[in-house]
């Protein structure tokens, strides 16, 4: 079992990853609207993996990572991107992310990343 933090601008889709998460057999510890609250919630629980949306209010999902990554070298960070997105999910993979998943998100696809990066 994962303990992880969601982050997303958008309370409907941290619901709807929270619902996956938890009913996958994973803990969600924290939940985060942008990527400055992210990292300061990353510091405060330190989380076995992040799910990061790529596009938010105050710092995206890009910066974030950095952040995130600079506090914690080992950290693994998922990121969630909308189709169209792929130059920023290639900056967030050289940033450090481990994974992306495309949104709208198929639970199967969110739960086997989960399970390959936590095992």
């Amino acid at each position: 079992m994962a303990r992880i933090l969601i982050t997303d601008d958008a309370a409907f889709m941290r619901m709807q990853l929270k619902d996956i998460i938890s009913k996958a057999g994973h803990e969600v510890v924290g939940e985060a609207e942008n990527g400055e609250v992210a990292i300061e919630k990353y510091k405060e629980l330190m989380p076995d993996i992040v799910t990061m949306d790529i596009t938010m209010p105050v710092m995206d999902g890009v910066q974030a990572v950095r952040g995130i990554k600079a506090v914690d070298p080992n950290a693994t960070v998922i990121m969630c991107s909308a189709m169209g997105q792929q130059q920023m999910v290639v900056e967030a993979i050289q940033a450090g992310a481990k994974d992306f998943l495309v949104k709208p998100f198929s639970p199967e696809r969110i739960v086997e990343a989960l399970d390959k990066l936590s095992s």
